[in-house]
């Protein structure tokens, strides 16, 4: 029995894409700040999944030493910005991104 070959390099990118254009969109048309949050880790995410590809393709290890740092910083920054939403809700009550004016506290 003759397993499947490789899955295509251009698949992956094409993916990567995908989940960039979801993010973007996503962070565009949301007014949640969650929402918002969220789709920023997903384009963080697309941008790995390319560093990977690449890496593999490749065979160079600094593209997955990279996105081992770009993950140690969006932790920090989901921490941080977890952080500072919940902040945010405490004293407006909202989430909603058009309803937040941290200028005039």
């Amino acid at each position: 029995m003759h397993l499947s070959p490789e899955v295509p390099l251009v698949w992956y990118l094409l993916l990567s894409a995908v989940l960039f254009c979801l993010g973007v969109v996503g962070f565009l048309i949301k007014r949640n700040l969650i929402t918002v949050f969220m789709s920023i880790e997903l384009m963080l995410n697309a941008v790995n999944l390319s560093f990977v590809t690449f890496a593999h393709q490749w065979h160079d290890v600094k593209g997955q030493i990279f996105v081992f740092f770009v993950m140690v910083v969006a932790a920090a920054e989901a921490a941080v910005g977890l952080a500072i939403i919940i902040a945010v809700f405490r004293a407006r009550a909202t989430l909603a991104v058009d309803r937040i004016d941290l200028m005039k506290l």
